[in-house]
């Protein structure tokens, strides 16, 4: 893996997309993507990388944790995690808004203007099933990588909430999709705390 330390996240996006995702369509998809807020858009409201380009930095630290612990030589197709890891919260990207709302500074006892992150979800289809519907519109994922980013949000996704089984047997058959949940659980809990702050600059 080449040496990418020190270049900006959305250009470590691209160098890993480039590198590892050859599949028919990734082209495309990459295009799309340039045209959306996925590089700019934060990955939450209010909790991790609450802030501008929050959600390249978070699909970067998934597919590093996945890759550093997860990944087997020989075992683990490079591609896929590529795919899984990267693309798996494609579901963000239009899908937030900067709002403003009044807050009191107090220093000076005034009402001030400020920037918050809201939610304008314009298609309201789900969470790992949209973002599957979305990288599907350009490259054709296998079972186990559409398995994977469906259902990378473990017991947060609201099917697994209401009591399905679906969950707990795509984990039992693909062993990618329990990686790509345990390694989005550590960016986003151990790697990316204290990254709430809300538009930052």
């Amino acid at each position: 893996m080449e040496n990418i330390e020190n270049i900006d996240y959305k250009e470590k996006f691209i160098t890993y997309y480039k590198q590892y995702i050859k599949r028919e369509g990734a082209d495309k998809l990459l295009e799309w993507l340039l045209k959306t807020d996925f590089f700019t858009a934060p990955a939450s409201t209010k909790f991790h990388c609450a802030c501008e380009g929050g959600l390249v930095q978070h699909s970067i630290n998934v597919y590093e944790v996945m890759m550093e612990k997860h990944f087997t030589e020989g075992e683990d197709n490079a591609e896929s995690f590529a795919i899984c890891a990267l693309l798996h919260d494609l579901c963000k990207a239009q899908f937030y808004k900067v709002a403003t709302r009044n807050v009191k500074n107090e220093k000076t006892g005034q009402w001030e203007k400020q920037p918050y992150y809201s939610v304008e979800d314009i298609f309201p289809y789900g969470h790992g099933e949209k973002s599957v519907f979305l990288i599907e519109r350009f490259l054709r994922l296998n079972t186990g990588e559409a398995m994977a980013i469906r259902w990378h949000m473990g017991g947060f996704d609201d099917t697994a909430r209401s009591g399905g089984f679906a969950i707990s047997q795509a984990y039992d058959k693909y062993p990618i999709a329990v990686k790509l949940h345990l390694s989005d659980l550590e960016a986003t809990y151990l790697r990316e705390h204290g990254t709430s702050n809300v538009r930052n600059k």
